[in-house]
């Protein structure tokens, strides 16, 4: 290679005046923290409190429930903004009803009647398949008037 060449592509790297060190990698600047901080402080702007002594948060979205053990809860009334942070677990709600039944209302007692309701039906056409593999498996019963001799003859004429 021409000296001119290297001394061209070796200005190219340099960080600084004739004399400097060379760039060995290029710089990676991460900005997680900074996400982080700017919702922070967008939550700090909307006015939102913690709120302490909060074991146990559960989210019901159709027939998953996402659970948080010990979050951090936060809210703002006044912005309607609540804030939920932790290690969320989801989980189905047959799973998860027993241990919040006695957490329950009597407004949520009849959503969680309505909510048996539907798992009933959703179990009836479940339940009822199975039964009919089972029939599937027993000889099937002849049309009045034909024989299997005859139909077998009829399919090879």
């Amino acid at each position: 290679m021409d000296r001119e060449k290297l001394m061209k592509m070796a200005g190219a790297v340099r960080t600084g005046g004739k004399g400097s060190v060379r760039r060995k990698k290029k710089a990676i600047h991460k900005t997680t923290t900074t996400d982080d901080k700017r919702l922070q402080s967008t939550l700090k702007r909307i006015g939102v409190n913690s709120i302490p002594a909060i074991e146990e948060v559960n989210i019901f979205k159709d027939d998953v429930v996402i659970q948080f053990i010990n979050p951090k809860v936060q809210a703002s009334i006044a912005a309607n903004t609540w804030v939920v942070s932790g290690s969320p677990q989801t989980k189905k709600l047959q799973d998860i009803l027993p241990g919040i039944i006695n957490q329950l209302g009597p407004d949520n007692l009849d959503n969680l009647r309505k909510l048996a309701e539907q798992f009933q039906k959703q179990q009836a056409p479940g339940s009822a398949a199975p039964q009919e593999e089972e029939d599937d498996d027993d000889v099937p019963d002849l049309v009045s008037g034909e024989t299997f001799e005859a139909a077998a003859e009829e399919k090879t004429a």
